[in-house]
């Protein structure tokens, strides 16, 4: 009797301590103009499901709209209103871009300075409820750090579809020096999220990096060395690893990473694509402490309310 009382306070005290925390994925929106309406009903509608955050993966507007400060305003102030505590990370449309013509054909390292400057200024998320948050020193801010739970959250700045590189094929001055700084970012929160024992860890990043083709040995060079590392500190993890990322708009969540010398699915490393451009709406990742696989995943597309 007393072993079956005993038992019985244990699964009790199990079930009190496991906790879940939830996060709205969404990534490649507002594109048109009937996106911008509807992107902050579906913000509120969000809220109201008791979401811990938001995490938007990049693209914040069409290629071929301008990269004004004008549009900039717009969506930080769109993202600024969020009920839920919003983290953005960079896209291609709204900087690497920017030098088309039709985008305005203005310098992308003076956009990213732009978007650095309205949404990374200060040490916290968007949002009318915000979270803290530590960034990279430096030049970098926009890669940031924070916890949610027994997972540690990372962002990176490494836009679609060729991570800034030449049109020649070759890799600009800028990927080089911003890729030191990428991959020294990761290594660094996975050292601590090993350190701290930590069940998981969720790298977001816009560009989609090819995974396809890094599975037939036909790897984007502009993503070599960070598929690499990811690799490596995904295989060295005792956790769960989530990449977030947008690029392709194709909603999808998989297991798309493989062990180089056996060829075996690596399967504590799981991708979720975010919805894009013309299909809006969001992911649900849910975080269960009790849960074996630590992540689960609801795919939530958005049909407008009729008025």
């Amino acid at each position: 009797m007393r072993r079956f009382v005993a038992l019985l306070l244990a699964l009790f005290a199990t079930a009190a301590a496991a906790e879940t925390w939830r996060v709205a994925l969404i990534g490649d929106t507002p594109y048109s103009d009937y996106e911008r309406r509807e992107l902050p009903k579906m913000l509120g509608a969000i809220a109201e499901e008791s979401i811990d955050l938001i995490i938007h993966a990049g693209d914040i507007k069409h290629s071929q709209d301008e990269c004004s400060d004008a549009l900039f305003d717009d969506r930080h102030a769109l993202f600024a209103a969020s009920p839920t505590p919003l983290i953005y990370v960079p896209g291609d449309n709204e900087w690497t871009d920017c030098a088309r013509v039709i985008a305005g054909h203005r310098e992308p390292a003076e956009r990213l300075a732009a978007l650095r400057a309205r949404f990374f200024a200060d040490d916290e998320s968007l949002g009318l409820r915000r979270i803290p948050l530590e960034r990279q020193a430096g030049a970098y801010r926009e890669h940031q750090r924070w916890r949610l739970g027994p997972v540690l959250f990372i962002t990176l700045n490494v836009p679609g579809p060729a991570n800034n590189w030449r049109r020649d094929g070759k890799e600009s001055n800028e990927a080089r020096m911003r890729m030191v700084e990428v991959l020294a970012w990761l290594h660094e929160s996975f050292a601590i999220a090993s350190k701290q024992g930590l069940r998981g860890a969720v790298v977001t990043m816009q560009a989609n990096p090819g995974f396809k083709h890094d599975r037939a040995g036909l790897t984007h060079r502009a993503f070599r060395e960070l598929l690499g590392a990811l690799r490596d500190e995904t295989l060295q993890f005792t956790g769960q690893v989530l990449l977030v990322h947008g690029d392709t708009h194709w909603q999808r969540i998989d297991q798309p990473l493989f062990h180089p010398q056996t060829g075996k699915r690596i399967r504590n490393f799981t991708r979720a694509e975010t919805f894009g451009y013309p299909y809006l709406g969001w992911v649900r990742l849910t975080i269960d402490d009790a849960s074996e696989s630590l992540f689960r995943f609801e795919a939530r597309p958005w049909n407008s309310p009729t008025p």
